[in-house]
C-alpha cells in the first residue's frame, strides 16, 4: 500500500436532514447498514454514524447506537465511527456516555463542545476523559471548524492533555448556511498542522468532491456524504451516498492515489479489533 493512500469516510444522514431534502437518506438502523454496505463496496472504509431518536432527531442514545452498529456489523466490515456532535440540544456529558457507552474503534469529539462551560474544573474533566478514552483503545478525530479550533487544539496536545502522539484530526469547510466552501480554503490549514498528525477535509455544497480531492492531493484524507452535501459539482441530485463516494473513488484511481480498505484503516490508524 502506497504511503499517499487515503482513507474514504461517508457520513451519510447527520444531524439535521430528513427523507423531505433526500428520500435516500437513511436514519433506521437497517437504512443505515444498507447504506454503509452500498458505500464500502464504492470505496469507503469509514462509517461517520449518526442515530436518530423517534421523531427523526439527532439522538445521542446509546441504546440507539447500539442497534445501529449491530446492524451495520451484520452488513459489512466498514470502520464505525459514531459522532457525539451536541447539535445544540445535548452537553459535554451526553458526549462522554457515548464514548463510555460503546467504546467504539474510532468516535469523533470537538473539543470547543467539551469544554462547556470553559473552566478549569471542566479542563480537568474534559483531560481526565481523553486519557480515559485513549486508554479505551478508541482512536478520536478531532472536528476542526476554523483555524482558532486548530490553534486550541494545538495548545492542548502541547500541554499533553490530547493524549494521542499523532492525533487524528476532520478539517470542516464551510457551513450548512451562509458560507460556501472551495478547494483552496485548505491551504490555509496546512501551515498550522503538525507534522505527523493525520487530517482529513469535509466540505459543504456542490464544491464538496474538489475540496476532499484537493485535500488527497495534499496528503489529507476524504469525507463525503449527505450531511454536509446532497449534489454534484454541477448541482444535480445525487442518486444516494455511494454515488458520490464511487465518484472520488474514480477521482483517486485516475490520480494514482491508493485507497484503504477498512482493514487498512485499521492498521493505519492502530484501531482495536471491533466488539
Amino acid at each position: 500500500m502506497s504511503t499517499q493512500a487515503v482513507s474514504i469516510t461517508v457520513a451519510p444522514n447527520g444531524a439535521r436532514r430528513g427523507k423531505a431534502e433526500h428520500g435516500a437518506i437513511p436514519l433506521l438502523p437497517a437504512e443505515i447498514a444498507a447504506e454503509a454496505r452500498l458505500c464500502q463496496a464504492a470505496g469507503a472504509a469509514i462509517l461517520h454514524l449518526h442515530v436518530r431518536d423517534d421523531s427523526g432527531g439527532h439522538s445521542l442514545d446509546v441504546g440507539r447506537y447500539a442497534e445501529a452498529v449491530a446492524a451495520v456489523r451484520a452488513a459489512c466490515d466498514i470502520v464505525i465511527q459514531p459522532t457525539t456532535e451536541r447539535v445544540g440540544r445535548f452537553a459535554p456529558a451526553d458526549m462522554m456516555a457515548v464514548q463510555r457507552g460503546l467504546q467504539p474503534e474510532m468516535i469523533t469529539f470537538n473539543l470547543n463542545e467539551l469544554i462547556d462551560p470553559q473552566t478549569e474544573a471542566q479542563n480537568a474533566l474534559v483531560r481526565d476523559f481523553l486519557a480515559e478514552t485513549a486508554a479505551a483503545g478508541t482512536v478520536p478525530q478531532y472536528i476542526v471548524y476554523s483555524l482558532d479550533h486548530l490553534h486550541e487544539l494545538v495548545r492542548w496536545w502541547e500541554a499533553g492533555w490530547v493524549p494521542q502522539r499523532e492525533p487524528v484530526i476532520l478539517i470542516v469547510l464551510g457551513r450548512y448556511a451562509g458560507t460556501t466552501s472551495h478547494p483552496t480554503d485548505i491551504l490555509a490549514y496546512l501551515p498550522h498542522i503538525p507534522v505527523r498528525w493525520r487530517w482529513g477535509v469535509c466540505a459543504f455544497g456542490a464544491p464538496e468532491l474538489a475540496c476532499v480531492t484537493q485535500a488527497a492531493l495534499a496528503g489529507g484524507h476524504c469525507r463525503v456524504g449527505f450531511e454536509n452535501n446532497l449534489t454534484d459539482a454541477h448541482g444535480m441530485p445525487l442518486k444516494d451516498n455511494a454515488d458520490q463516494v464511487g465518484r472520488l473513488a474514480g477521482v483517486l484511481d485516475t490520480l494514482g492515489l491508493a485507497r484503504m480498505s477498512a482493514a487498512d484503516v485499521r492498521l493505519h490508524f492502530g484501531l482495536k479489533t471491533p466488539a
